[in-house]
Formats: structure tokens, sequence, C-alpha cells
């Protein structure tokens, strides 16, 4: 975006934050159209910025997705590895259960078979907790056979299942809390 002309990257960041409150409404489904109506720009200039809807959920998870993998990064080296893994499954499904659409999105792209999911939250947040996974595996503290990926699909069913809980955050960390006495007994 350096390189853009200043009217440019305003639309950006305007789309962006019209996204963002889209998404948080509607879901990952929002309208781009509507998107566009509403930042007062042309459809092809969302095409432009964000050419398909993956691009877009990938831009408005962007910010989320790195405080999650810098979380990661502070916990691997805690001396209590299965501590530090529960720590890190229990923001992102407090990220993921509060965040309208990020489920749906993990969903999708840990369903997508091709290239274009290469960035996507799902590849970030699996290069972030794999380490966890790892260590906890070899120490001994997870079930063996559980890989970040089996754990990444349990959080966003857990969320998915949540999203129109009354109270989405707290049914989660309790079904987050029955689940890991399956994947990792004290």
């Amino acid at each position: 975006m350096t390189g853009q002309r200043a009217d440019a990257r305003r639309n950006y960041a305007l789309l962006l934050a019209v996204a963002e409150q889209a998404i948080a409404d509607q879901g990952a489904d929002a309208s781009l159209e509507q998107i566009a109506r509403t930042a007062g720009v042309g459809s092809g200039t969302v095409r432009r910025h964000f050419p398909t809807r993956h691009a877009l959920l990938t831009a408005v998870f962007q910010k989320q997705t790195d405080v999650l993998a810098d979380r990661a990064r502070d916990l691997a080296d805690r001396p209590d590895s299965r501590a530090a893994l529960l720590d890190w499954l229990g923001d992102l499904l407090r990220f993921a259960a509060t965040t309208r659409g990020l489920a749906e999105a993990l969903n999708r792209d840990h369903s997508a078979a091709d290239e274009t999911h290469d960035h996507c939250a799902t590849a970030r947040l699996i290069e972030a907790g794999r380490p966890l996974v790892d260590r906890a595996a070899a120490d001994g503290v997870l079930t063996p056979g559980v890989t970040i990926g089996d754990l990444l699909s349990l959080i966003t069913g857990i969320a998915l299942a949540t999203e129109h809980h009354p109270d989405a955050s707290v049914e989660a960390g309790r079904l987050l809390t029955l689940t890991i006495a399956g994947i990792s007994p004290p």
C-alpha cells in the first residue's frame, strides 16, 4: 500500500472500517456491494482493494490474528507447556466466540484446498499454534496424535455452536473446559 495515491489509501482504510462493521453485524457473508455503498465508493473500488471475499476477510481479521500469533510466541517459553497451550486456546476461543464471522471464515479457510488461502487467518493461526502443540506433545501433556488443525477445528466448532447463545463467551469457555478433559487430561 505504500506506493498508492493518498485517495487510494483513504479508500482502503474506509473500506476496511466499513467491512469490519458489516462483518461484525452480518457475519462473513456481508454484502460487498453494500460495503461499497456504505463507504461511498463503487464496487470496482472494493474489488481493486479486495479482489475476493477471502482477501477482505483476511484483511479484517489480520490485526486480531497478529495479536494471537504474538501471544503464542510469548507463551512458547513458559515452563508449563500444557498451561501455555490451554491459555492460547482460551484466548483464541474468546476471540472467535466474540468476533462475528471469524469462526465461519476459519471454517471456510479450513475446508479450502487451494493456494488462494495461503495467507488466511487459519494458516497464520496454524503457524502460531504449532510450536505450542508440538511442545505439549513432546512433554507428554497432550493426547497423542492431536494436531493444531484438530484444535482449530474444535475451537471453530465451539465458536459456531455458541454464536447465537446469549452469553457466547461464557458458554464457549464451558464447552472448551469439557473438551480439554478429552484432549489433555490433567
